[in-house]
């Protein structure tokens, strides 16, 4: 190869490095699509609880007061956030003097934790109808990561697209310092949320 085209080869790698570093720089400068803000449907929400105990029947349970926001991007989850705040002391497990002592310093202590928070730090897709959720728990002043499994399922309600998702996950107690009843009361909580959403 004699010089001058030796010296064009040259030119025509250094216009493609030049471009691809432009393309790169302009990849990195340009901000991501944000997430599509969904409403929480109070109405068709429901945070759920199941504990089992040696010699007794499961006791189930619910709380009643809440709030929540997501952020979705149905085509890059990894986007996605969801946080909840649940009112510790609006938890019912079916009368009044059980729900008492549910709320009491014995487990959830709700005078001096009066919330729940959970907040996701990842998302990811598994499949077109499954996610997982990973996010830190604050319960009783203790934070801690849990797995959340959800199903996706969108909906059409008249001109207002629904999220309906079912979020299930099961906490150890005792990593939060709940420790009366164990081992009588299983240490382990299952939590199911069911929820529909329509896009803000």
């Amino acid at each position: 190869m004699d010089e001058d085209s030796l010296f064009a080869a040259r030119v025509r790698r250094g216009a493609a490095l030049v471009a691809g570093l432009a393309l790169g720089a302009l990849a990195a400068s340009t901000p991501a699509r944000p997430a599509a803000t969904w409403s929480i449907d109070p109405a068709r929400t429901h945070i759920a609880f199941s504990v089992d105990a040696v010699g007794y029947p499961r006791t189930q349970g619910e709380f009643r007061r809440f709030e929540g926001s997501i952020a979705v991007d149905l085509d890059h989850p990894a986007r996605s956030h969801v946080s909840f705040r649940v009112d510790a002391g609006s938890v019912d497990v079916g009368s009044s003097s059980f729900s008492d002592y549910v709320r009491s310093v014995a487990f959830l202590d709700a005078p001096r934790f009066p919330t729940i928070d959970f907040s996701s730090t990842s998302v990811e897709k598994l499949d077109n109808r499954h996610v997982r959720v990973i996010g830190d728990m604050t319960l009783l002043g203790v934070t801690l990561p849990v797995v959340v499994d959800v199903a996706v399922e969108r909906r059409a309600e008249g001109s207002h697209a629904r999220l309906g998702f079912v979020a299930k996950a099961t906490i150890d107690r005792l990593a939060f310092g709940m420790n009366s009843g164990y081992p009588v009361i299983s240490r382990d909580v299952e939590l199911v949320i069911s929820s529909e959403a329509v896009q803000s």
